[in-house]
């Protein structure tokens, strides 16, 4: 990603970097970053942090005790390892015992891959022989409860639907009663894929969490949505409040900014990322092969 950047330095030859003769690299630096997607404040984090790794370090030509790369992984790092201690799993194992389901609700806009997701948590859940049902609330869109059943149908998940323009509410909380009498580990709560303009929309997403009180809830961004996704992101954490993010189409996206962002704005974890279309292809999110991926 920063290949022209790391022989950077080497321009300075053998001397103490300080704020002065780091300017011009850092400045190419943060203009790296805003091209990869990584939005405006991210980036400046970024080289801040990036600047402070570096000052007082004595740099040359061939060697160098700390180059411009790993001063740049230390600061990325630092943003993506953000509660790395949160374990979904394990939070749901403890609800588990209280014989109440785990709830998730679960927001984007459309065209995120968010149904898609949905299955692939389902399929996880499986693995770690947790049960799961699906709250169909998105009774807005056309053709979304039946797009959603299908793929529940595809992974033997059941799906827990009303009418369209039923009250979304309502139908996450059947949804959650039937887990109480199931003994259902988790819930998942569909909801309709809006646009952080849409103030109706977003009323009724607050009006899902207020009723439902979920434990968990959980932003799905397109990685290819370039900077829109950091507006979404951003307008969803003000509304409703993000716990946690998923990261979809992460194996199309060649700049990887996105999710960098996501977790600067958010100041929450990224638990998951998609890298593929089948139902298995949802992978835990770790920061080191993130930073191999973005880095090189």
């Amino acid at each position: 990603m920063f290949s022209k950047l790391k022989g950077a330095f080497s321009k300075l030859g053998k001397r103490t970097l300080n704020e002065k003769n780091m300017e011009n690299t850092l400045e190419d630096l943060k203009i790296a970053l805003i091209k990869n997607d990584v939005a405006y404040d991210a980036a400046e984090t970024i080289v801040e942090k990036t600047k402070k790794n570096m000052i007082g370090e004595q740099v040359g030509m061939f060697s160098l005790k700390k180059t411009l790369t790993e001063a740049l992984k230390e600061a990325i790092y630092d943003i993506l390892s953000i509660d790395q201690q949160f374990s979904l799993i394990e939070e749901i194992k403890k609800k588990k015992q209280s014989k109440e389901p785990y709830i998730i609700l679960v927001l984007g806009v459309n065209g995120t891959g968010k149904t898609t997701t949905i299955a692939k948590l389902c399929t996880y859940f499986k693995k770690h022989k947790i049960t799961s049902v699906v709250a169909a609330s998105d009774t807005f869109r056309a053709g979304a409860i039946e797009q959603l059943h299908k793929h529940l149908k595809n992974v033997e998940v059941r799906i827990i639907k009303g009418k369209y323009n039923a009250d979304p509410a309502s139908v996450a909380f059947d949804a959650i009663n039937h887990a109480v009498a199931k003994y259902i580990n988790v819930v998942i709560i569909d909801t309709a894929g809006r646009q952080v303009t849409n103030k109706n929309l977003m009323e009724e997403l607050k009006k899902i969490k207020r009723v439902n009180e979920p434990d968990l809830t959980l932003f799905i961004g397109d990685s290819l949505a370039g900077n829109d996704v950091l507006v979404q992101a951003e307008e969803f954490d003000k509304a409703v409040g993000i716990d946690a993010s998923i990261i979809t189409k992460l194996d199309a996206d060649s700049k990887g900014g996105a999710a960098l962002s996501i977790a600067h704005i958010t100041n929450e974890p990224i638990l998951f990322v998609g890298v593929g279309q089948g139902y298995e292809d949802l992978e835990a999110f770790d920061p080191q092969w993130f930073l191999k991926k973005l880095l090189g």
